[in-house]
C-alpha cells in the first residue's frame, strides 16, 4: 500500500466513524508516524509503506476511529506555537485559550519581573507559554491533580524553562503568596452537560471539565479567594464557557476590589476571557 492509498483509506474509515475532521486527522497520523512534513507527505504519496509501519498506522487509525483524540494518540498538541506533551491525564490545549495567553502577555509588559500564577494548570500550556515568551516572569503552576503535574514537569523540561510547580486545591497550593497576575482555565462544563459532550471530549479528564451544577462552582471559589493573592494593581484572567462571561464577571467584581474589569472575545467572537485589575 502506498502513502496516498493509505490516506484515502484512512479518510474513509474516519468519516464513517463520525470523526469531524477525517482528512486533517489522517494526515496528522501519517505525518507523525512516517516522520514527514505535510509537503513531503504530498510529494511522496506514491511511496510504498513497509509492513511494520503500516501496522503502526492502522493501530493509530483504529484508536482515532474509536473516538480517541488524535492529540492523545500522538502524545502532542501545539499551543502558542509551542509543542506540548499531552495524554489523558490532562485537557488538550485549545486555540480558544490562546486568547487568554495573548492578553496576559500584553498585561505583563507593565511589570519588570512579574510574579505569575497559573491556577488549574493541566498540561501547563498557559504558564509555560508565559514563561517561554516572557523569560523575566517568575511563574508558578498549580493543580489539584498530581498526575497532571507530572505532565507539567515533562513539558517544563522539554521547553527548558524553570518554573515553580505545586500541588493543591486552588489557592491552598500557594499558602499566602501573592502575585502580579493570576490566570486560570478552570473546569466550567455544567455537570448535566457532560454526558452530551462530543465523544472525543469525553476521553478527557472529568476532573478538569466538571464545573458543578451550573458550571460556575470553581469560579465562585476563585473569585472569593483571589483578592487575598493579588498584589496591588494585579490582574486576574479567567477563561469561561459559552454564556458564562457575564455571571463570572459579576462574581469577580463582587469579590475583588477592581480598578478595571471586562470581557474579551475569542477569534470566533465568543466572550471567552473575563479579566480584572485590582486597585
Amino acid at each position: 500500500m502506498t502513502i496516498g492509498e493509505w490516506l484515502r483509506h484512512a479518510q474513509d474509515v474516519l468519516a464513517e466513524s463520525g470523526c469531524p475532521d477525517p482528512q486533517i486527522d489522517s494526515k496528522w497520523i501519517a505525518e507523525d508516524t512516517l516522520g514527514l512534513t505535510r509537503t513531503e507527505l504530498h510529494f511522496e504519496s506514491e511511496r510504498a509503506i513497509d509492513g511494520q509501519t503500516l501496522e503502526r498506522l492502522d493501530e493509530r487509525l483504529h484508536l482515532r476511529a474509536q473516538g480517541e483524540p488524535v492529540q492523545y494518540i500522538l502524545k502532542s498538541a501545539y499551543f502558542m506555537g509551542l509543542k506540548f506533551y499531552v495524554d489523558n491525564r490532562v485537557l488538550i490545549p485549545r486555540q480558544d485559550t490562546e486568547t487568554l495567553v495573548e492578553a496576559v502577555i500584553v498585561a505583563l509588559h507593565e511589570f519588570d519581573e512579574p510574579e505569575v500564577l497559573d491556577l488549574c494548570a493541566g498540561s501547563g500550556a498557559i504558564g509555560l507559554s508565559v514563561k517561554t515568551l516572557i523569560p523575566s516572569a517568575s511563574v508558578t503552576l498549580t493543580d489539584v491533580s498530581r498526575e497532571a503535574l507530572e505532565v507539567v514537569r515533562r513539558n517544563a523540561h522539554d521547553l527548558n524553562v524553570d518554573v515553580g510547580i505545586r500541588q493543591g486545591d486552588l489557592f491552598k497550593a500557594v499558602g499566602r503568596d501573592k502575585f502580579d497576575l493570576i490566570a486560570s482555565n478552570p473546569p466550567y462544563i455544567p455537570h448535566g452537560d457532560l454526558a452530551q459532550l462530543q465523544r472525543e471530549v469525553r476521553h478527557e479528564p472529568m476532573l478538569a471539565l466538571d464545573g458543578g451544577s451550573d458550571g460556575l462552582d470553581v469560579y465562585r471559589r476563585i473569585a472569593g479567594e483571589a483578592g487575598a493573592h493579588l498584589n496591588p494593581g494585579g490582574f486576574i484572567y479567567l477563561e469561561v464557557g459559552i454564556g458564562e462571561a457575564e455571571p463570572v464577571l459579576s462574581l469577580v467584581t463582587e469579590n475583588i476590589e477592581c480598578a478595571q474589569a471586562g470581557v474579551l472575545n475569542d477569534l470566533n467572537g465568543i466572550p471567552r476571557v473575563v479579566w480584572a485589575r485590582s486597585v
